[in-house]
């Protein structure tokens, strides 16, 4: 048994992490305690966690991991995508007026104002499917990025 530190509650030693540097080998305060503080730590430094966790997900290595997780498991990216369209009925029919568009030839793609000719599509408005800029990856990524920070 022992004594929470944070919310004073005598509990079994089983309700507290384990912790090497302590004299009994478990931390002072209960998990429950812990897990709260946890989740407000991360409400108070959400803009933080944000950028930490999007630094991690452009490392290497995992990168490397999700493509081989998409290539072993291609159903759960099927799954995916059909999730995507179903939330984004718009978008999806924007894009593919897009594509139609592209390959009759009725409309066609320019460079980015950067000067890439490797570029996306971009909609400012979905309900107008063919009003598009056409930009590189990178300046589109920055456009979203943008976007949702400022939303």
């Amino acid at each position: 048994m022992k004594k929470c530190f944070k919310c004073k509650i005598i509990k079994d030693i089983s309700e507290f992490y384990k912790h090497s540097q302590m004299a009994d080998g478990h931390l002072n305060k209960c998990k429950e305690c812990t897990k709260k503080d946890t989740r407000n730590n991360y409400r108070n430094n959400f803009e933080y966690y944000k950028e930490y966790d999007r630094g991690r997900a452009k490392l290497p290595h995992r990168k490397q991991r999700a493509a081989q997780y998409q290539r072993e498991h291609p159903e759960q990216k099927k799954q995916s995508i059909i999730k995507y369209r179903k939330l984004n009925p718009e978008k999806y029919k924007a894009h593919n007026i897009v594509n139609y568009a592209l390959r009759k030839g009725e409309i066609f793609k320019s460079f980015c104002f950067c000067g890439s000719s490797k570029v996306h599509a971009h909609h400012e408005d979905y309900s107008k499917p063919l009003d598009v800029k056409w930009i590189c990856p990178k300046h589109h990524a920055e456009l979203h990025k943008n976007y949702m920070d400022n939303k």
